[in-house]
């Protein structure tokens, strides 16, 4: 339930707000990255999880695109 409400959060949003919070995702998935890197990550779940809202932001995106 949780995922079905992130995505229909994300499909009120225009795509100028879309694509900043892809911006957002994608330097927060370098920040768990860098930190995982040097050993200072508690919960490696969070990667999985970042990369996996990176790609429902860019599906959205996409959905978008192809309706107009």
């Amino acid at each position: 339930m949780k995922i079905n409400a992130f995505v229909e959060d994300l499909r009120t949003k225009s795509v100028a707000e879309l694509n900043e919070e892809l911006v957002a995702a994608k330097k927060e998935l370098f920040n768990l990255r860098f930190q995982n890197a040097t050993n200072q990550l508690d919960n490696t779940s969070r990667i999985k999880e970042v990369r996996k809202n990176i790609a429902r932001i860019q599906t959205v995106i996409t959905e978008m695109a192809k309706a107009q």
